[in-house]
């Protein structure tokens, strides 16, 4: 438990938001009588303290501290010190701006950032700043240079701009190999550089310091003091420990407790494992939790879930989490029996308060589950799981996007937001592994998912086993009793309802319309242009492209085969007639025919098509040729995205009349324009005719943070909200136009709108009549964080909306794990790739029937 349990922005493992250093980008300069100092003869990292306010804990701040080894001072003015990820392979993630002299053969003091409120005050540094980065891997680099280095990953030395670099832990930039790290954040030792030796090998050079020792310019260690006289712990109980408040009140104190072992980590990250008073748990309400973690990375190995354990140690919190801090030869396996303890079986809690009654306790989920967030699975092997059904919104066993059932901005909204949070919990897997981390965390199997499993939003969740209530990365968490990965399926302790569909549900009609997000599918692939940089493989293969050019899809041919398998299984199994893409490639922005890459899906979607009788989906209008594109039209507007809106369409159910037209208005100077198109049944009369529209709005990020109407005013709705209101009043002028060019009343607006169902885009488009026929489905194209919503939609004017049909959104792509995606090939030893249309694209397609024949007339299907 922790007073920090409301409080958002706890740095964590690895902290990447600090502010950017303004420096200019100007080398060091020396001033007279000083010496400059670059690679391994001047000033170096002697010492990096990286736990600072953590559990354990010898002083509340981190810091670095800089050696300069030469005969001379040397002027940091214009230097910096800057962090890059473990992971990282571009430009660093942070960088302070550092000022001040490092005296000849003496230190200067960086003081840092902080992860809590433990340890003593720093002696006063030479300068004060927010640095703060990872505890336990990463890599830190001091520069003469005030702008962000751009290092390759490995071994870096005898770089100009680099007067010292340290990589530590598994980062995958160092000088020769990376120095070992502190075991966790709650190991308070720094790593110090041995005799001041510089050789250009962080392994060789740096040791684990127990005793971290700060030092500023001209001054010496500081002697953190001497332990008072020993102090006999005092006997409690795991209850006496946890309080009855949101922190322990024996914050700091030995301490002595007994509990039998309900769960234990030796490997994984958490090294420790969870006590709870024998006898307690069942159905028994509580003011104190009787369940408590113990960090011993020295005792966790020797003892076994089962086992009545004795432990002394030092009571505190760590990141909210109530522990006991237990060193070796601190814990005890007693011989004397103990009552064995019983599974929590009460009702999910609401509020902070009542779960804090529970924390560590070993729990038997009861009620109804729904899995609700899958997309960190493939990362931190967690799942956000819902409880029950909402009150507020009818039927909703997910978590919904607020601004998608309610205004933004309105009470019903931030009612809908506080009963999510009310409901939520994350399924983790007894791990802090980063399984895109790494190298080794690839190589272990993923947790909770198998090839050809099904854990997808929306799924029931059943719990076979037991867990542990936990809190840690300011969130509440069921714990499996051990480490979970995919080697010990038998450990997992909920199992996952199927819900996947072979096709969507029959919406009837003569004419089916679909809209479908395509994922950026680019046929210009990375390895065509110069400048690309990729997302890679566990082997370091190029998948998808990350950076550096206009490409935005798959790294070579290879990958692009596995992409286009997908999304051509996804819109042949669709069964439409016409559909509207997003997010293909225009190729024109890379000097080709502006269709190219559009002819190209065609192309793919007409061999995958079965001949007539050939199997499933034979029919009319099936074989060689069944699907058609719009070519583009003369009039394109001068200054477009790499990506575009398309139209195709199977010519045996369609025609289109006359050409498209692409809007070109000011107020998609930001976003892809409008593209329209009238249609009519291929062997229907003029009054089958209708007009769709496909669009995609511009999104919501790249937060302009100006105070305009375009910047994110935390109502949900993220940024550019009025841009998107005013391409929506565009866009409503242009249907008008549309409509009476083609001499129809019947008009779809198709798309990715990139706003949420009720947001203020959204009303615009209501207001000018429109039917908005995805919330009718009761189902959601899109998922993030954790919150469901329709960013896509199909809307109908009256006259089109009398011909409707049905509707449906097929849950394909946001419902599925992302590790399915051909992004992620080769991403986990697990192979999850498949050609089918399951996570083709991360939103989902909606396809709408129409009965264009009239009243009396509709004879179905063709």
């Amino acid at each position: 438990m922790s007073t920090s349990r409301t409080r958002a922005g706890l740095c964590l493992a690895a902290c990447t938001t600090l502010v950017a250093s303004t420096v200019g980008a100007v080398p060091a300069l020396a001033a007279p009588g000083e010496a400059t100092a670059a690679g391994g003869t001047g000033v170096v990292i002697n010492e990096a303290y990286l736990s600072g306010g953590s559990a354990n804990a010898v002083y509340q701040d981190k810091f670095i501290e800089l050696y300069n080894g030469s005969d001379a001072p040397v002027s940091l003015a214009g230097w910096t010190l800057q962090y890059r990820s473990s992971t990282g392979t571009g430009a660093t993630n942070t960088s302070v701006g550092l000022s001040g002299t490092v005296p000849a053969h003496g230190y200067f003091l960086v003081g840092g950032g902080s992860n809590g409120a433990t340890g003593a005050e720093l002696p006063t540094p030479d300068l004060a700043t927010s640095f703060n980065p990872s505890g336990t891997k990463g890599t830190i680099v001091l520069s003469s240079q005030g702008e962000r280095l751009d290092l390759p990953t490995g071994s870096v030395t005898g770089n100009p701009q680099v007067a010292d670099l340290l990589g530590y832990g598994s980062s995958n930039t160092f000088e020769t190999a990376a120095a070992t790290a502190p075991s966790s954040n709650s190991d308070p030792k720094s790593l110090e550089r041995t005799d001041h030796a510089d050789t250009d090998d962080n392994a060789a050079d740096f040791h684990l310091n127990e005793a971290p020792s700060p030092t500023a310019s001209g001054g010496t260690a500081p002697d953190p003091g001497t332990d008072p006289d020993p102090v006999d712990p005092v006997n409690v109980s795991i209850a006496e420990i946890q309080g009855t408040g949101d922190s322990t009140p024996l914050d700091g104190q030995s301490v002595t407790t007994r509990g039998v072992v309900t769960a234990a980590y030796p490997t994984g990250g958490y090294d420790g494992y969870y006590l709870q008073t024998p006898g307690t748990g069942g159905d028994a309400g509580s003011a104190a939790s009787d369940g408590l973690f113990v960090y011993s990375p020295d005792t966790v190995n020797e003892v076994s879930v089962g086992d009545y354990v004795e432990v002394t140690g030092t009571a505190g919190e760590f990141y909210g989490l109530t522990q006991v801090s237990v060193r070796a030869n601190g814990a005890t396996v007693l011989t004397e029996p103990a009552e064995a303890v019983k599974p929590l079986t009460v009702a999910w809690p609401a509020a902070d308060d009542e779960r804090e009654a529970y924390e560590g306790m070993l729990w038997d989920p009861s009620g109804t589950w729904t899995l609700a967030d899958n997309y960190a699975l493939n990362g931190y092997g967690e799942l956000g799981l819902a409880f029950g059904t909402s009150t507020l919104v009818p039927g909703a066993t997910t978590l919904p996007q607020p601004t998608d059932v309610a205004p933004a901005g309105s009470d019903r909204a931030a009612a809908v937001e506080a009963e999510n949070l009310a409901r939520s919990v994350i399924l983790d897997d007894g791990s802090t592994a980063n399984y895109l981390g790494a190298d080794v965390n690839k190589d272990i199997p993923l947790p909770y998912l198998a090839a050809g499993t099904q854990v997808r939003v929306g799924a029931p969740v059943d719990f076979i086993g037991n867990v542990i209530l936990d809190y840690r990365h300011d969130a509440w968490r069921f714990e499996p009793l051990t480490r979970l990965t995919g080697a010990n399926t038998t450990d997992q302790p909920a199992a996952f309802g199927a819900t996947r569909t072979a096709a969507p549900e029959d919406v009837g009609g003569d004419v089916r319309i679909a809209t479908f997000n395509v994922l950026n599918y680019f046929t210009t692939t990375g390895d065509q242009l110069s400048g690309c940089s990729f997302y890679t493989d566990r082997d370091g293969n190029p998948i998808t492209v990350r950076s550096g050019c206009d490409a935005r899809g798959a790294a070579n041919a290879e990958n692009l085969e596995r992409q286009q398998a997908k999304i051509v299984a996804a819109i042949n199994g669709l069964d439409a007639d016409v559909v509207s893409l997003e997010e293909i490639e225009n190729s024109a922005a890379f000097g080709k025919d502006r269709d190219t890459a559009l002819a190209a899906l065609v192309a793919a979607l007409n061999r995958a098509v079965p001949k007539p009788g050939k199997g499933p989906g034979k029919g009319p209008g099936k074989g060689p040729q069944t699907w058609r594109y719009i070519p583009t039209p003369d009039a394109v507007p001068a200054d477009e995205d790499v990506i575009r809106t398309a139209f195709i369409y199977r010519k045996a159910a369609v025609k289109p009349v006359g050409s498209s037209v692409i809007l070109d208005d000011e107020a998609f100077s930001n976003a892809r324009p409008p593209l329209a198109q009238a249609f009519t049944r291929a062997r229907g009369p003029k009054h089958d005719r209708f007009v769709a529209i496909v669009n995609h709005f511009k999104s919501k990020g790249s937060d302009p943070a100006d105070g305009s109407g375009n910047a994110d005013r935390g109502d949900g709705q993220g940024a550019w909200n009025e841009a998107r209101v005013a391409q929506a009043g565009a866009l409503v002028d242009f249907a008008e136009t549309m409509k009476r060019a083609a001499g129809t009343a019947k008009v779809v607006l198709t798309g990715d709108f990139n706003s949420y169902t009720q947001e203020d885009p959204m009303q615009v488009l209501y207001a000018a009549g429109y039917t908005d026929l995805g919330s009718k489905t009761g189902k959601q194209s899109y998922l993030f964080a954790g919150r469901t919503g329709s960013l896509d939609h199909v809307l109908v004017s009256d006259a089109a909306a009398q011909a409707v049909t049905g509707q449906d959104i097929w849950d394909i792509n946001a419902d599925e794990p992302i590790a399915l995606e051909y992004s992620r090939y080769n991403y986990n030893v697990t192979d999850f790739y498949a050609p089918d249309p399951y996570r083709a694209s991360d939103h989902d397609p909606l396809v709408v029937g129409l009965e264009l024949d009239g009243p009396g007339h509709g004879k179905g299907r063709h």
